[in-house]
């Protein structure tokens, strides 16, 4: 049976406490149930709703935070990148897997640039994409002469504030062979409605959910969480 593969963290970096005792549960958590771990945290949250939402810390914080990850845990890092400038900062060093965000995975120039360093990138796909439409998103990054492809579902509109999770994706999507990812967490989210409160998501379908895309063939879960 083929090993599972999870990518897990923070949604967004808070503080360095945090991260580390996040860190050391999921690899406490991969050793028990035999996954392989990749660690993903956002350095920064560029696509908050509400200017007034905790967006992140700063680069030069970030980064230290996430160098003590790999020191201490020996990680495979993921974040996500929003704009051509923080590509020409030391987070390109200290990052294992760069990743293409939802909402700006349509962008060339963002795209092609992250690309160019021949790092793993882990295209979320836009809720507002069919996962045939994704070939043109693989095509740019191919044509930067990097094949190191990954494929995050996170699931299709249905209407204002709901999405749906079409198990037929992971299979289309499966078609380009590149390792697929289901979004655990983000799909049953209710965008608009801030993830404290009680209605801003169905946390419940999870567990189905992921064990359905399992069963369609998704290589991994992506799971936002805290221990």
């Amino acid at each position: 049976m083929k090993k599972l593969s999870i990518i897990a963290g923070n949604c967004v970096l808070e503080s360095e406490s945090i991260s580390l005792e996040t860190a050391e549960f999921l690899v406490r958590m991969s050793e028990k149930y035999n996954f392989n771990l990749i660690y993903k945290s956002s350095f920064k949250k560029d696509n908050r709703s509400s200017i007034g939402y905790f967006s992140g810390l700063s680069i030069e914080e970030s980064i230290r935070i996430f160098e003590k990850l790999k020191d201490e845990f020996n990680l495979t890092l993921l974040t996500d990148f929003h704009n051509l400038y923080e590509f020409d900062t030391d987070l390109v060093k200290i990052i294992d897997v760069f990743q293409l965000p939802a909402f700006l995975c349509m962008q060339t120039e963002l795209t092609k640039r992250m690309a160019s360093f021949k790092k793993p990138i882990n295209i979320k796909k836009g809720q507002f994409l069919a996962p045939q439409d994704v070939g043109h998103i693989i095509h740019k990054i191919r044509s930067c002469g990097n094949d190191k492809i990954m494929i995050t579902e996170r699931g299709t509109m249905f209407g204002y504030h709901d999405l749906v999770v079409d198990p037929r994706s992971i299979y289309e999507l499966k078609q380009f062979g590149f390792p697929v990812y289901f979004d655990a967490g983000h799909t049953v989210r209710r965008y608009g409605i801030p993830s404290h409160s009680i209605q801003g998501g169905m946390k419940h379908y999870v567990p189905t959910l992921s064990k359905a895309m399992i069963a369609a063939g998704a290589d991994g879960i992506f799971v936002e969480c805290h221990p």
